[in-house]
């Protein structure tokens, strides 16, 4: 008989290593994928395809989909200002759905008869893989053997070693998810709702003392240039804000948030560029948006930060929302100019050729220029009707 065909989602950590070696040892023909949404270095990458083989897969591919993340996760979260409970920029939560829509693309290329991952009963990520392996790639085998053994650490790396497969899977005080849209800090500190993350959990420390001007160039509501700098890339240019802001130690904190499972989750994160580069855009917006436009696009956005951190990334109105959130950002190019100091940052100023504050109608707090005195005792007496009114009928209430 022809061996059973799975693909693993491997990120070369100790959950997917087990996974690789146990379907291979157990004569699956084993084909390990990393899907890379721009977290993994290439000395990573050289790692991952050197383990993949010692483990026992057949095949290993790099499926690179940074710049499809980009164009279909980052470009809109920029557009939304998307920070999950006003905080957290969904690095973790977006980049998974991206990572699984590659494993599943490529387990449908390949004919395979199931897709593994390593994820634990816990967590957000069983949900994630799942739910787009079921969509992506129905009627293929889903197999977690960490979730349904319930294994542990040890008995995984136990398992590894007596197969002959050695590498340094020590249980650190802190677990990192490093990508393009920030690195996730787990465990130590953070399991204690008391407690705070020290500096020693960061990666990245200050090195900068500021002030300093940092100028991010929007055009139609993407990021398109750094301290005057054009990027065509994207990537490049979020890359250039994480390099200037992390020396300042920008973006750091710790998310508070409901999980997609019910119970509550903290993470601790460090994301320079997704906050200064949301943080720019928001007030870029200000100043050429409408009111209302601010508003209902506010209101549409945090739906779609929800939805995608709770896997809900391929329910169709999410592209509604896109179309949406594309179109409210036809009138937003222009240089934000912001000051960095060690771990803060503030919004300065704004050049843009469509700033609304600009107007020859009138300078608020100074001059009206559109209106006389009279048109605006007249307005402020009929907007006051509807109070008035309320109030001549219950003379008695908010004395």
């Amino acid at each position: 008989m022809a061996k059973k065909k799975v693909v693993v989602a491997f990120s070369g950590g100790l959950d997917t290593s087990y996974t690789v070696m146990k379907l291979s040892q157990d004569g699956y023909e084993v084909y390990a994928a990393c899907a890379n949404t721009g977290g993994f270095s290439a000395e990573q990458l050289k790692t991952n395809e050197e383990n993949a083989y010692k483990l026992g897969a057949v095949k290993y591919v790099t499926l690179d989909v940074t710049q499809e993340y980009y164009e279909k996760s980052l470009k809109y979260m920029v557009y939304g200002n998307v920070l999950r409970n006003n905080c957290y920029p969904i690095s973790v939560s977006s980049e998974r759905i991206f990572q699984a829509i590659a494993i599943a693309r490529y387990a449908n290329e390949i004919g395979a008869d199931a897709i593994a991952h390593g994820s634990t009963g816990a967590g957000n990520d069983q949900i994630r893989f799942d739910m787009t392996f079921l969509v992506m790639a129905p009627g293929v085998e889903i197999i977690t053997l960490t979730r349904d053994g319930n294994l542990s650490r040890q008995e995984e790396i136990d398992y590894l070693n007596e197969h002959g497969f050695y590498a340094d899977f020590t249980k650190l005080k802190y677990s990192y998810n490093v990508g393009i849209w920030g690195t996730s800090i787990c465990g130590g500190e953070i399991l204690d709702s008391k407690q705070g993350l020290p500096e020693s959990a960061y990666l990245k420390h200050p090195t900068k003392e500021g002030p300093e001007t940092l100028k991010l160039g929007f055009e139609k509501g993407e990021l398109c240039s750094v301290n005057g700098v054009k990027y065509d890339d994207k990537i490049k240019a979020i890359q250039a804000v994480e390099e200037i802001g992390a020396a300042y130690g920008i973006g750091r904190d710790c998310h508070v948030g409901d999980t997609i499972i019910g119970i509550k989750g903290r993470v601790g994160f460090e994301a320079a560029a997704p906050m200064l580069i949301i943080g720019a855009h928001r007030f870029l917006e200000k100043y050429t948006l409408s009111k209302w436009q601010q508003y209902w696009k506010d209101q549409v956005a945090n739906w779609y930060g929800m939805f995608l951190h709770e896997s809900q990334y391929l329910e169709p109105v999410m592209a509604d929302i896109e179309a949406m959130l594309t179109s409210s950002q036809r009138n937003v190019t222009g240089v934000v100019e912001l000051e960095l100091r060690p771990l803060c940052f503030q919004t300065v100023g704004v050049d843009s050729p469509n700033d609304l504050v600009k107007n020859k109608l009138g300078e608020y707090g100074e001059t009206a220029k559109a209106w006389s005195s009279e048109d605006a005792k007249g307005f402020i007496k009929v907007s006051s009707t509807a109070l008035r009114a309320y109030y001549l009928a219950h003379p008695g209430e908010r004395q």
